[in-house]
C-alpha cells in the first residue's frame, strides 16, 4: 500500500479510499498548562544541572537536556490497558494494537442523573452508532467541545462519564479500541467501583484484555462525524498506561 497521496484498502470486505499524507492529530500536548485530572501535578520540564552542566542552551549550556515528569493518568492523551485495574499489571506496549483499524467519530448527547451527573447512556449511543456497522474503534467526541479542553484541569469537578450499559452496547458491537475527550469512562469518585472499565475489559471473564481505552483526546468541531482509518500510536512505554498521539485519516 502506497503512503503517497490516495490509496485503497480494505476492511471488511469493503474497499476504501484515503488519504495517508494528511493525518487529523487528535492528541492533546503534554506540556506544562495543559489538560490534566485525577489531581495529577503539572508537567515538569527542566533543564538537567550538574556540577557547571545546564541541559539549557538558552541558559548557556551546549545542548537541551531535559527531565521530563508526568502521570500518564493524569497528563494529556493517553491510552491504558486492563492492567490499570489488574494486579497483573499488564503493560500497554506489550498488546498487538493493529497499525491501522476502521473507527468512527460521533458526538452524541449527555443524559442528566438524579444527582446532576452528566452521562454518556446506551440510548445516545443506539442515536449515532448502530448495530450494523463493523468497527474496530470509536471516538467520542462531547459537547460544548470548545479548545479550552487543551488546558483544562477536571480535577474535583465530577466530570461527565459513561453508563456501564453504554459500555457495553460498544463491546456488543465488537468495538475494541474506545477513545474518549473525557479524563475516564468512570465516575470520578466511584468508591473504587470502577465499573465502566471492568465491563469494557470484560474483567471476570478476560475475553476483551486485548481492548484498550484512550482519554482526553480533542477533535476539534471541524472534523465532521463519519468513519476514518486512526492509527492509535501509542509510545513505547511499558506500563498500564502510555502517552499517545492518536491520527485520524479521512476515507474518500
Amino acid at each position: 500500500m502506497s503512503i503517497d497521496n490516495v490509496s485503497e484498502i480494505t476492511f471488511a470486505g469493503k474497499r476504501f479510499k484515503v488519504n495517508l499524507s494528511k493525518p487529523i492529530d487528535i492528541s492533546t500536548p503534554l506540556k506544562p498548562g495543559g489538560i490534566r485530572a485525577f489531581y495529577a501535578d503539572d508537567v515538569k520540564i527542566e533543564p538537567v544541572v550538574s556540577g557547571s552542566f545546564i541541559g539549557d542552551v538558552s541558559q548557556g549550556g551546549s545542548v537541551n537536556f531535559r527531565n521530563i515528569a508526568f502521570n500518564p493518568h493524569g497528563n494529556g492523551t493517553h491510552t491504558e490497558c486492563v492492567g490499570h485495574i489488574h494486579k497483573d499489571w499488564q503493560k500497554v506496549n506489550e498488546l498487538p494494537i493493529p497499525f491501522f483499524m476502521l473507527a468512527k467519530l460521533i458526538t452524541p448527547d449527555f443524559e442528566t442523573l438524579e444527582n446532576g451527573d452528566l452521562v454518556i447512556t446506551k440510548t445516545s449511543l443506539i442515536k449515532v452508532v448502530s448495530t450494523q456497522e463493523n468497527l474496530q474503534a470509536i471516538v467520542i467526541r462531547t459537547l460544548p467541545n470548545t479548545d479550552t479542553k487543551l488546558s483544562t484541569d477536571y480535577s474535583g469537578n465530577n466530570a461527565p462519564y459513561f453508563d456501564k450499559d453504554a459500555l457495553a452496547y460498544l463491546v456488543s458491537l465488537g468495538i475494541e479500541h474506545l477513545l474518549t475527550d473525557l479524563p475516564s469512562v468512570d465516575r470520578e469518585k466511584d468508591e473504587g467501583k470502577l465499573s465502566g472499565h471492568k465491563v469494557w475489559w470484560d474483567f471476570e471473564g478476560g475475553s476483551r484484555y486485548n481492548c484498550t481505552i484512550t482519554e482526553l483526546v480533542y477533535v476539534p468541531d471541524r472534523i465532521p462525524d463519519a468513519d476514518f482509518l486512526l492509527n492509535l500510536n501509542v509510545a513505547n512505554f511499558s506500563a498500564d498506561a502510555s502517552p499517545s498521539r492518536p491520527l485520524l485519516f479521512e476515507l474518500i
